[in-house]
């Protein structure tokens, strides 16, 4: 189950809609039809849902359906969708984005697929990261890789529908509500024609008519991804306009060019901020190697109020995302969150931050080293190349430094200095820069550095170890039994080869032959 974010509260009340993949996701042989929606029902409220399941879709190639599951499934309210195998990804998604532009949040979204982890989960995570709905998603096998989607619940399919076996099952509660059937259709979406009648939804379904449109105007198979027109750089929300702005820089991915005045980061940034409507305070937070850092970028970015965090390659997105989230829990939301790195080059950093995006009411602002190959499935209110950000025209530089300047900040007293190798990344303020330096030349951080670079490389080393051991698992027997197949048949060749010219071998020649077979046995098995 799926961490509480900040509108599930009120989504406990609110409409519900469900989109299931029929294929995916089959109704078990033998299970009554009429047990789907009072299952997902009783799921619901078992997770103190209380509000109005306002829509179940099925979808999938109905030709395949029993009449009476069809019957079953609209006697309790569920609508049926017929797709081609194909296209059912393209029409259920497209059916959600509709779904959402008609049913603002706080809502509830129910996905029944295995697609969710694939096709569908790009675009809809995007979605979510602008307007927040609930989700609960259910599938017939778990996912294997780590889903960018944050929801609420998660269920396999078979546990969720429950024991067809055992009427008096308490969590099945069949509401007394009567469904308006009015409501509840059987649906082409091949060819844009609806009934209630399952008899005539069959017919219709094997009509010459229906094959021809299916034939002739095949429906779209891909995904369409709505979010992939969207522009880059919007004007801020009113409700971000004033909001505090953190910010969380990656040195090792962004480095300050070479020559560049390390004191007109702050103005550069505050600037870019300004352009786009926002004027509330920022916090800066660089990570990097500081022992490798020249001291007059270290002083030049103190100077102006750049907090400083000590830290090596293998733990900086470990300690930049714990750090992350201790910033956004102390800060009340609204708030803008701003990450300087390349993350789409480190998953483990990348797929934590668009969850936590989906569940809290963030704004989120983006810049990278270089344009990355495939659009994020980050959704970030705006994005900029690092170089350009740092671009500030020299009709602005004395401006901007006099504001940078003028400000409270306190030069370096202002900023702070962190050593987040030691302590596990949760040392103290080091006040200035000469204390760090104490701090980082020392032979316990020296010692503390080595430990966590040895782990690191311990740990790769037994992952790799877990790969080789899996490979094993699914391709030894595999490998044996053709290496065993191969080994019949190049002896059964050669004792053909020996029953064709045996005749002309002498006694000696038998002899020898024997011997090499002998020899060559281990590899395979002698076939008689």
């Amino acid at each position: 189950m799926g961490s509480m974010w900040w509108g599930e509260e009120a989504a406990k009340g609110a409409k519900i809609a469900v989109w299931w993949d029929m294929k995916e996701c089959p109704i078990p042989e033998g299970y009554d039809a009429g047990r789907i929606r009072p299952s997902l029902e009783a799921a619901f409220k078992e997770r103190g849902y209380s509000g109005p399941v306002s829509s179940i879709t099925a979808y999938g190639d109905q030709t395949q359906t029993p009449v009476h599951i069809l019957h079953g499934l609209l006697s309790t309210g569920v609508s049926v969708a017929h797709t081609s195998s194909e296209s059912t990804n393209y029409i259920l998604y497209r059916d959600i984005v509709e779904w959402r532009g008609q049913n603002p949040p706080p809502a509830t979204m129910m996905i029944i697929s295995n697609q969710v982890g694939g096709d569908l989960s790009w675009d809809l995570a995007r979605l979510q990261q602008r307007s927040q709905y609930n989700l609960f998603l259910a599938y017939s096998k778990a996912p294997c890789v780590l889903s960018v989607l944050s929801t609420s619940s998660r269920w396999l399919w078979e546990k969720l529908l429950g024991d067809n076996n055992n009427n008096n099952n308490n969590r099945i509660e069949t509401r007394s509500v009567q469904y308006k059937l009015s409501a509840m259709i059987l649906c082409c979406k091949s060819c844009n024609f609806d009934c209630q009648s399952p008899e005539k939804f069959r017919k219709h379904l094997s009509s010459y008519k229906h094959a021809r449109q299916e034939s002739v105007y095949p429906t779209y198979k891909e995904v369409n991804r709505v979010t992939e027109t969207w522009g880059r750089n919007y004007a801020a929300a009113p409700e971000y306009a004033t909001a505090k702005i953190l910010v969380w820089w990656n040195m090792f991915d962004c480095p300050i060019p070479e020559g560049y005045d390390a004191r007109r980061v702050r103005p550069s940034l505050e600037e870019a901020f300004k352009k786009l409507g926002y004027s509330g305070p920022v916090s800066i937070t660089a990570y990097g190697d500081l022992n490798h850092t020249p001291e007059h970028l270290l002083r030049g970015l103190s100077s102006t109020g750049v907090s400083l965090a000590h830290t090596i390659l293998d733990v900086t997105y470990k300690r930049m995302y714990s750090d992350l989230l201790d910033g956004q829990k102390s800060n009340p939301t609204p708030t803008n969150i701003m990450v300087i790195s390349d993350t789409d080059t480190h998953q483990a950093f990348s797929t934590p931050l668009v969850r936590l995006v989906q569940k809290q009411k963030h704004n989120f602002f983006l810049a990278y080293s270089s344009r990355p190959y495939k659009m994020f499935v980050l959704l970030p209110s705006a994005e900029w190349l690092w170089h350009s950000l740092l671009e500030v025209s020299e009709k602005r530089k004395q401006v901007l430094q006099k504001c940078s300047s003028e400000s409270d900040r306190g030069g370096e007293s202002s900023a702070m200095l962190y050593c987040k190798v030691c302590c596990g990344g949760q040392g103290p303020d080091y006040k200035n820069l000469d204390n760090l330096r104490t701090h980082l030349s020392s032979e316990e951080h020296a010692q503390e550095e080595y430990s966590i670079t040895a782990s690191v490389q311990l740990k790769m080393k037994n992952m790799n170890l877990s790969l080789l051991a899996q490979y094993d698992r699914e391709h030894r027997q595999q490998w044996r039994q053709a290496r065993k197949h191969s080994g019949r048949v190049f002896f059964f060749l050669i004792i053909i080869y020996v029953d064709l010219e045996l005749e002309n071998l002498n006694p000696a020649d038998v002899v020898a032959l024997d011997v090499e077979l002998k020899n060559l046995q281990p590899c395979g098995e002698i076939v008689t």
